[in-house]
């Protein structure tokens, strides 16, 4: 099951190249998946109809109880040949629908495999997280569908109505499996349904959700309004996802839960009641269209709503009857779609009012429709008749709200009459001073899809016996009353049949009355239900961009100011309603007297940052702070905390520093005396309740039952020493490749800001002369050195150029040079690079880490920048900064994933053994993992240095080379 559920989107991925290949022929490719579960369920047919189930089952998320479970019993196998059945014929049809030139036709092939492949799993899902993944997976592709003609305003309309509407209804719907799931103690469907939770409050609301999103999804009334639009979409969409597949997953889903719930309150007045008006507004709005796929759709809507009272009454024989009409609409109604799409492919239009005469000029076309629509309208010998003679009788049979629901079904099968009756007339009938409809000729191979639906109202009519032991095994789970019903094509001139003839007499009376009807239902029709959604979502717009922009003004410090003080205010409502304070002891004041000096320091330096109007001044006060911060951690025994402490606030210093070069001196914003007296407060509270906070937490701790001691003895298991280290990239190494992967992606988002404006010019930027010592040093206006600029600079021969400590330290201009920091930049590089590899190491038993390894090594590389500028940069790194980014990223991941070679992502293993001259050595996942961070953070910095070191240096020189040639300088 699993495989012809994954191999549906595994070929949906190879759908565009396909139809480049071949055309439109790609569909008869694209359709094998489904028609090959299509066989593989006619091939359980006798096993599920005898009772059996086929299941499969993997653990997925053990630890919320959370399986990939399958399983296929007698309503799963019905929805199959259903989903996969028609599946395959829509595929077929859309040959002859679509030809190579439709524009994004591989995208919209793509697209409807996915959505057969997300329809299967829904269907044979037994797991509810599943059945909800699968769900939403519909609503996606069907958005696509219906959207597949992106320039017209009315299908991305159309897409996003449907999208809103099923979305909203199966978030809705997730609540309630959480709280089923809950109550029942298991997700998986199968247990449930053997063993139901007992009534409870908690049941009856978890019920309310899910039919919410049942009904949604089936556009029950008050969601009705998305179906009819949706017909936007392509012909074969509507014939499947608004016929036979997506619609029918609201009323799959009332189905597979009534054997267990249908006595759960309010489950029966809430389906009856909204079933039964949606059978009669559908049927009534249907009678006054001019469009004939919109007949079909509120159709549609109206015969959904009589399989929404079937399935939610909640007995034995309507459930039989049930699945016997979800059977009989979805072999009508897709045919009647697909017989649309070829009247308008034949004749250019669909407006029952200008089609006339095509019943003879296409007659195999009218045929087909003739015999759906029968079907449809429950005539005899056909499909529809059976299913709605056993709906009438089932109700008949029931108890007083069964029976008002009959009339209700009664009355809405006039109206289904009638409609058909309007459909076959509007698109076949010739009708006085119209003239007749010119069409070309339709292919047999257009036509046979729609044909073989057809042909199967007309079988299984009289063949219904075939469908008795599959239908019977899903009316089994309901109690069987004394004397069940069973589906045949006759039971005799009894009252269904009687109540059929008077549906039959009042649908044609309809009909016939088509003016005073139509003139009657302009009176009473409602204002529409697309405006009112159109309103609420242009007032749902207008109120966002309202609060976007009170909130979004553009200024870091309203940001701050917004963020912390919903930050205080969480935490004082959490103190006031918890009171956790309540038996935490006083706090130490400090373990040491170095720990007071320090703090006060800190804090001290922290509050002279409130005052200063000076930017690089606030980068150092603010460098100050966690400095001291750093100091602390040393002082309390966290060297690993101290050691990364300390490179962060150097690295932050150093590119705080490169920025603010190209910035004023002081800050722009005008500091009202008001403004501050309302920011201090806030920071202070902020920082006061962070304090607080954090002492609640150590007075909560106790010694006896912490994590630490059960962690030192796990990392002591291995021989290893450094807990710090070994919790990072091992105990929790998913969070450090969490975030490794935000770290790389926000160094590529600032560098391609920064990067935005790239030089565009094949032929290259013409060559300046560089400032600087040598002229013969030839600068570009991008910034890059030219050919042979660097070549012999440093040498020691006769009447060449002064020896430098760096290899491009000459091309500074003399005002920007230091020799003193050439030769201690020269001096610390290698061993700061050397101490970088000692802390990557080590950092299994002693402070240091890939993190922080990382860092102490792009400091280096930020010494040579400093002291020789950016073509010294150029120099020591040569090669890209984003290779080292994503080699780190590579060999994090690729050690995630060598893991599962032992079953378990980031499964971690050691190796043992000796190595010449080295000794005894080992040689852990944790390590090499630890070395893909290094390379990462060591990436993401030389990304950072050459974005706003390099970068602003090109702006910086190229302005002073415009300036020389009197040309003024380029804003930056």
């Amino acid at each position: 099951m699993t495989a012809l559920v994954l191999c549906h989107f595994a070929l949906a991925l190879c759908a565009a190249p396909l139809v480049r290949w071949c055309g439109s022929r790609a569909f008869l490719v694209l359709a094998l998946p489904p028609l090959a579960a299509a066989v593989w369920a006619a091939g359980r047919w006798s096993t599920v109809a005898a009772g059996g189930a086929d299941t499969t089952v993997w653990t997925w998320l053990p630890d919320y109880r959370v399986d990939w479970a399958l399983r296929l019993d007698a309503l799963a196998e019905l929805m199959v040949l259903l989903a996969a059945g028609v599946g395959t014929l829509v595929l077929v049809y859309c040959v002859s629908y679509f030809d190579a030139r439709s524009p994004q036709l591989g995208r919209f092939a793509g697209s409807l495999l996915a959505f057969a492949g997300a329809m299967l799993g829904l269907v044979l899902a037994d797991d509810l997280i599943l059945l909800y993944i699968f769900w939403e997976l519909t609503t996606v592709f069907s958005y696509l569908l219906i959207g597949q003609t992106s320039d017209r305003k009315r299908n991305r309309r159309s897409a996003l109505q449907a999208l809103t509407v099923t979305t909203l209804g199966g978030l809705t719907m997730l609540v309630g499996f959480l709280l089923l799931g809950h109550e029942a103690g298991t997700f998986r469907i199968s247990a449930i349904l053997a063993d139901p939770p007992p009534p409870s409050g908690a049941l009856s609301a978890a019920v309310v959700l899910i039919l919410v999103g049942a009904l949604s999804k089936s556009a029950i009334w008050p969601f009705s309004l998305w179906l009819p639009n949706a017909m936007a979409a392509p012909t074969p969409v509507s014939a499947y996802l608004h016929a036979a597949a997506m619609v029918k997953a609201g009323v799959y889903l009332i189905a597979r839960l009534a054997p267990a719930f249908a006595e759960v309150t309010p489950w029966r007045p809430l389906l009856l009641v909204l079933g039964s008006a949606t059978m009669l507004l559908g049927g009534w709005r249907a009678l006054r269209l001019h469009d004939l796929k919109l007949v079909l759709a509120h159709g549609t809507v109206s015969q959904l709503g009589f399989l929404t009272v079937l399935t939610g009454a909640g007995r034995h024989d309507t459930g039989l009857a049930a699945v016997a009409m979800i059977l009989g609409h979805a072999l009508f109604k897709a045919p009647l779609f697909l017989v649309t799409g070829i009247v308008d492919h034949a004749t250019g239009t669909r407006d029952l009012r200008r089609l006339s005469g095509l019943g003879r000029r296409l007659p195999a076309v009218c045929a087909v429709a003739v015999v759906a629509g029968l079907s449809m309208a429950a005539v005899p010998p056909l499909l529809g008749f059976t299913a709605k003679e056993a709906a009438f009788q089932a109700l008949l049979d029931g108890d007083t709200a069964d029976r008002w629901a009959l009339a209700a079904t009664v009355a809405g099968s006039a109206l289904t009459t009638a409609y058909t009756l309007r459909y076959l007339w509007g698109a076949f009938a010739r009708k006085p001073g119209v003239p007749g409809t010119r069409a070309h000729p339709v292919r047999p191979a257009f036509l046979a899809p729609p044909a073989v639906l057809a042909l199967a109202c007309l079988v299984l009519g009289p063949g219904t016996g075939w469908l008795r032991g599959l239908f019977g095994t899903y009316a089994a789970q309901f109690p069987a009353p004394a004397h069940p019903y069973h589906l045949a094509l006759w039971h005799g001139a009894g009252p269904a049949f009687w109540l059929s003839c008077a549906a039959w007499a009042g649908g044609v009376l309809l009909f016939l009355a088509a003016a005073p009807v139509l003139r009657l239902g302009e009176r009473l029709a409602w204002r529409s239900a697309d405006r009112y959604f159109g309103r609420l979502l242009l007032g749902l717009e207008r109120t966002a961009l309202q609060c976007t922009g009170f909130v979004q003004r553009g200024s870091l410090s309203v940001y701050l100011v917004t963020t912390l003080s919903v930050v205080l205010a969480g935490q004082i409502a959490v103190l006031a309603v918890d009171a956790p304070w309540g038996g935490v002891p006083a706090p130490r004041v400090w373990d040491t007297p170095a720990q007071a000096g320090i703090g006060l320091m800190t804090c001290a330096v922290a509050l002279l940052c409130l005052g200063v109007r000076r930017r690089m001044k606030a980068v150092v006060l603010a460098g100050l702070t966690g400095y001291g911060t750093a100091l602390l951690f040393v002082l309390q025994g966290a060297p690993d905390l101290a050691l990364t402490q300390f490179c962060v606030e150097t690295v932050s210093m150093i590119v705080f520093v490169l920025v603010l070069r190209r910035m004023p001196v002081l800050f722009e914003e005008n500091f009202v005396p008001l403004r501050r007296l309302l920011r201090m407060p806030v920071a202070l509270a902020g920082g006061g309740a962070a304090a607080l906070v954090v002492w609640i937490m150590a007075g909560h701790r106790r010694g006896d039952g912490s994590a630490g001691a059960a962690m030192v003895q796990e990392v002591a298991h291995h021989g290893l020493k450094d807990v710090v280290a070994t919790i990072l990239v091992d105990l929790r190494a998913w969070d450090t490749m969490g975030e490794s992967a935000v770290l790389a992606v926000a160094a590529v988002g600032v560098t391609s800001l920064i990067y935005l404006h790239r030089r565009t010019d094949a032929a290259g930027p013409p060559v300046l002369p560089l400032p600087g010592d040598h002229p013969e040093a030839a600068l570009r206006t991008d910034g890059s050195v030219a050919s042979g600029a660097l070549a012999g600079l440093p040498s020691g021969d006769e009447g060449a150029p002064e020896r430098t400590w760096l290899a491009a330290g000459s091309t500074l201009a003399p005002e920007r040079r230091s020799i003193v920091l050439e030769v201690v930049a020269r001096l610390i590089y290698h061993p700061i690079l050397v101490l970088s590899v000692y802390l990557l190491m080590c950092a299994e038993n002693l402070p240091g880490g890939g993190f922080v390894a990382g860092l102490v090594a792009g400091v280096a590389f930020i010494t040579r920048y400093l002291a020789g500028g950016r073509h010294e940069l150029a120099d020591a790194a040569p090669f890209a900064p984003g290779l080292f980014t994503g080699l780190g990223l590579f060999l994090s991941t690729g050690v995630a994933l060598g893991g599962l070679a032992e079953g378990t992502v980031l499964h971690g293993w050691t190796w043992h053994g000796r190595l010449p001259v080295w000794g005894d050595a080992h040689l852990s996942t944790a390590v090499l993992f630890d070395c893909g961070v290094y390379l990462l953070v060591l990436g993401v910095v030389l990304d950072i240095v050459r974005a706003l070191g390099a970068r602003i240096d090109r702006h910086i020189e190229r302005a002073a080379a415009l300036r020389a040639q009197g040309r003024g300088a380029e804003p930056a």
